[in-house]
């Protein structure tokens, strides 16, 4: 770590620093996340895109008092290091370590939690509202992405900015990304915005030839000047902005940390809202992430000198399965479509988008509307497919009770990464989707216990005539030898027994399996169940399990609250059944960032600990 780094270990010890160092002090922090996101993993490209813009705004602002509220929260990096937090990035995204994401609990400089996109000015203008109502001076800014501008609740927001009125400063870090390329018409209107740096070329250019005329030159530079809205109009049309009562400045070099300190001082002094549209370039300063921005979005441990190398013939990942028979059964089906929401590299459907790219849909950072675009597609007949990560269907939940459960509509939710998906934490991990939809009349939820069962339940879908959800989990995709053909709502006996009834949701299969598998090397002869469907609850089932065994296990990597197993034990308390009922799942809790096996070792719910309670509950 060289000098100007080593003197940053508090908030607001980057005003100790001469501003004729800030350069120098961006590379120093470049090379400092670059050694260190290497080997914890994490997002990369996002924050050596905004390490000048970061610096920019702590060099103006008084942290804690002042606020940053980050949006999505994923480029926050350096704003950890310059807030004193730089000796815990060894730590970063580990169980007990520092979060990838802000965290108030983590720090007072840290003013609003995030992890999901679009909700940055919505939280910048409640706490510029409050400081009005209070009679408070502290500054206050929003950096919101290009992506997340695509969000409703963003523009919801803006439109509320418009009414109120209020001193708050939105920051647009425009890098033509998301995690995938941005798409759609506000991406269209920024690229427009962006022409506005051949106005500002122009604009010096014409000032400087101006300057140097003898005895006049500085009288016409005035005059310049003095009419530049009129030129400009004729470059960039920021009407959109303006009409809304939002001062619109742009676009600005988001590395030109001098340019940004001056623009940023005088926009706090505004007594309305501003936006300051700054362009950066993601994964600025390394030259792999500023070629392939998505593939250093979120990286792993990697060689900084190698940079990521793709690694051929990889085990399959169930988001892989999910991708390869979604465009078979597309194929063959000239109705099938697809939709996600600014991932298609995440979520599998980029193999969907280069193959049949007419039936392909990417509709941007807005899961609430790819649900009930969705919703009209299969009015008119057809058969769509949305792929959407499990936490942020969350944003989509009125959609899926009012648009498509309400009318019984064949819209097919994938539901990737459900369950524990570690080192993004309590923002990321889908626990919740059983939860919700379970209690949606008309909702089908099914639950594969390895890559074959999710083949057929993609398959099987096209028999249910009403709304369907498959949950998969993140990572390398397990295969059972045991498969048994599906049938509507009813669940798959692996092994028949005695005594105890093991039953397992989805992603748990395996670990589950494991754990019965040492019960039987003990000699011990439980039954064990795949519930396979987790609605329908497969009743006949359960009334066999209440007649014939003792104890009952159910085990799922979600919360407990409102899943699976509670819906089993107020079935078998209708029923008066006198088996004793144990559910082994995630307590009235979030669950914090770190590593999937160490998460479930502490949540009690690995291997051994499903053997440990298993075995006691036999004995």
């Amino acid at each position: 770590m060289s000098n100007i780094l080593e003197q940053i270990n508090q908030p607001n010890d980057i005003k100790k620093i001469s501003p004729k160092e800030y350069p120098a002090l961006a590379e120093e922090i470049r090379t400092f996340l670059l050694e260190h996101v290497s080997q914890t993993g994490g997002h990369l490209a996002s924050n050596l895109g905004t390490v000048e813009l970061t610096i920019a705004l702590h060099a103006v602002m008084d942290l804690p008092d002042d606020k940053i509220v980050w949006d999505v929260g994923h480029q926050a990096y350096t704003h950890k290091i310059l807030t004193g937090r730089k000796d815990l990035f060894g730590s970063l995204r580990q169980l007990d370590g520092m979060s990838g994401f802000p965290k108030r609990h983590e720090s007072s400089c840290d003013s609003f939690d995030t992890g999901h996109s679009s909700t940055s000015i919505s939280a910048a203008l409640g706490m510029a509202t409050a400081r009005k109502l209070s009679g408070g001076s502290e500054k206050i800014a929003a950096v919101i992405g290009d992506g997340a501008l695509t969000g409703g609740m963003a523009l919801e927001a803006l439109n509320n900015v418009s009414q109120l009125q209020k001193n708050i400063v939105i920051i647009l870090n425009d890098n033509h990304m998301s995690i995938s390329e941005n798409v759609g018409g506000m991406s269209n209107y920024l690229n427009m915005l962006r022409v506005g740096e051949r106005y500002n070329d122009l604009k010096e250019d014409v000032e400087h030839s101006l300057s140097r005329i003898p005895r006049v030159g500085q009288r016409l530079v005035k005059k310049v000047k003095s009419t530049k809205d009129h030129i400009k109009g004729l470059f960039v049309d920021a009407n959109w902005f303006n009409d809304l009562g939002i001062t619109y400045i742009g676009p600005v070099d988001g590395h030109d940390m001098k340019d940004m300190m001056r623009i940023f001082e005088k926009a706090f002094k505004i007594d309305h809202p501003v936006l300051i549209h700054v362009k950066t370039v993601k994964g600025k300063g390394y030259q792999p992430a500023e070629q392939q921005p998505s593939l250093y979005h979120g990286v792993g441990r990697f060689d900084v000198s190698a940079g990521i190398v793709r690694q051929q013939n990889q085990v399959l990942t169930y988001t892989d399965v999910f991708s390869r028979t979604i465009v078979k059964m597309a194929k063959a089906d000239e109705k099938i479509v697809a939709i996600t929401a600014a991932m298609p590299e995440g979520t599998g459907l980029n193999r969907f988008q280069e193959e049949i790219p007419d039936r392909f849909f990417d509709v941007g950072i807005a899961e609430e509307h790819a649900v009930t675009f969705a919703a009209g597609l299969a009015m008119q007949g057809y058969k769509p497919f949305v792929s959407i990560y499990s936490s942020f269907y969350q944003r989509a939940y009125d959609q899926i009770l009012h648009d498509v459960c309400l009318q019984n509509l064949p819209v097919r939710l994938i539901i990737d990464r459900a369950g524990l998906v570690g080192q993004d934490g309590e923002t990321h991990q889908g626990i919740f989707d059983i939860s919700f939809l379970s209690a949606m009349p008309n909702m089908t939820i099914l639950a594969p216990k390895d890559m074959r069962e999710l083949v057929a339940a993609l398959h099987f879908t096209d028999s249910i005539d009403g709304p369907v959800a498959i949950r998969f989990g993140r990572g390398n995709a397990y295969v059972c030898e045991q498969q048994q053909e599906f049938s509507y709502g009813k669940s798959e006996w692996i092994y028949q027994g005695e005594k105890l009834a093991v039953i397992a949701v989805g992603g748990i299969f395996e670990e589950t399996s494991k754990a019965v598998e040492q019960l039987r090397r003990d000699g011990l002869n439980p039954s064990f169940i795949n519930a396979r469907f987790i609605k329908p609850i497969d009743c006949s089932l359960v009334n066999e399990l209440l007649q014939t065994h003792s104890s009952i296990l159910v085990v799922e990597e979600a919360v407990k609250q409102g899943g699976y197993g509670q819906s089993i034990e107020a079935l078998a308390a209708e029923r008066r059944g006198q088996a004793k009922i144990s559910v082994m799942a995630i307590n009235d809790m979030f669950v914090e960032h770190g590593p999937v096996g160490e998460l479930r070792r502490r949540l009690h719910m690995d291997a051994d600990s499903i053997y440990q309670t298993a075995k006691e509950m036999m004995q």
